[in-house]
């Protein structure tokens, strides 16, 4: 039995941060780890969602999982938004890291200076600077982590208010649909090398539970 984690990177990377994580989530999972990659600031969400979809059909694995990490997580809801990918994919299951699914406070923050917007591209303009109430309606189960240790750049463009990961507020990873919310004491670019964000998602991805 084969199985295929791709994770799908945040604004201004490209998936070799993902490296320590994916080297986890094989072990764990006893699967082959991929990272999927995509100019984040260039392009718009529909090709890159299209790209994503295009991909994910392409691998032959008796299960599939796929992991988001930021805006990443964006992307992957947008792959499956029509409903039309699902039936054409193996079994699996969607673990979101600290992706603002109900808009962004630090993206609103950043486009309100100058070369703001620029700076953050097109998919972050189209997704990330209204408030949206998303839902999930997918067939595979998906399971949302979030931080709440305050540190990251996110600070820098402004006040976040609440509890936050130091980029995300806590309140825009809540997805309606999710079997799964948790939130550990990790920031926002720090759950990429945090065992215990590895262990959640391994076991996520495995039974449907964080608590695994």
């Amino acid at each position: 039995m084969s199985t295929v984690v791709v994770y799908v990177h945040g604004l201004w990377q490209r998936g070799a941060e993902s490296l320590w994580l994916r080297r986890r989530l094989a072990q764990e999972l006893k699967a082959e780890a991929r990272a999927f990659s995509y100019p984040s600031v260039t392009a718009d969400a529909g090709d890159i969602a299209r790209n994503l979809a295009n991909t994910l059909t392409a691998i032959h694995a008796d299960t599939l999982h796929l992991v988001g990490h930021s805006l990443g997580g964006l992307v992957i809801l947008r792959a499956f938004e029509d409903g039309s990918l699902e039936p054409q994919l193996p079994r699996g299951r969607i673990v979101l890291m600290g992706s603002p699914l109900g808009g962004s406070r630090a993206a609103r923050n950043l486009a309100a200076v100058p070369l703001g917007k620029k700076i953050m591209g097109r998919v972050v303009c189209e997704e990330l600077l209204v408030q949206r109430q998303r839902r999930w309606k997918g067939a595979r189960q998906l399971g949302v982590i979030a931080g709440d240790l305050g540190l990251g750049i996110g600070r820098i463009t402004g006040p976040l208010g609440g509890t936050n990961d130091g980029t995300v507020l806590i309140e825009e990873t809540r997805l309606e649909g999710a079997a799964e919310h948790v939130v550990l004491r990790v920031s926002h670019t720090g759950m990429l090398f945090a065992p215990k964000v590895a262990r959640a998602a391994s076991a996520f991805l495995s039974t449907g539970r964080f608590s695994g």
